[in-house]
């Protein structure tokens, strides 16, 4: 970001540099492992500093409050991400691919090492293992929260 010339880039230059570089560099990562909460905050930190225009360690009026500018646009905001949130909605992706696509490559290998006798969502899922699968099971919350099973045709329910 420091080789930017922000003064060079108008407000809607910036958020597009924002959207389409800065938030978008640690995708893979935040797809894999959890990332640290004070890593996260000090992305966000330089986020806001490219986007409110500081200068060492002068420091400009804030308009509007972050947490406005993450809504989506629709709801009077910019659209930007809120690091932290979408790190978990990343891998509550990853947790989803493991319950729906039973036949891939990906489940296969995470259930024989991780969860041989159950299913992803069991309580009883080890998590004393690698980094990787204790991110995908801190992804299960919001996963549990944000799911629904729907009856379909009823052939896949269990009486």
């Amino acid at each position: 970001m420091q080789g930017w010339k922000e003064k060079m880039l108008s407000q809607g230059g910036r958020e597009v540099l924002i959207k389409v570089v800065l938030q978008a560099m640690p995708i893979f990562t935040m797809g894999c492992v959890k990332l640290p909460r004070s890593l996260c905050k000090d992305i966000e930190m330089l986020i806001r500093k490219l986007w409110w225009g500081y200068k060492g360690e002068s420091r400009k009026t804030h308009w509007i409050g972050w947490k406005k500018l993450c809504l989506p646009k629709c709801q009077g905001g910019l659209g930007f991400k809120d690091i932290e949130n979408f790190n978990l909605a990343m891998l509550g992706k990853q947790m989803w691919r493991l319950m729906h696509n039973q036949h891939s490559l990906f489940y296969k290998g995470f259930k024989a090492k991780y969860f041989p006798n159950g299913s992803i969502l069991d309580d009883s899922v080890k998590e004393n293992r690698s980094y990787a699968w204790q991110s995908i099971l801190k992804a299960r919350r919001v996963v549990r929260l944000g799911g629904r099973w729907r009856i379909g045709d009823g052939k896949s329910v269990l009486i």
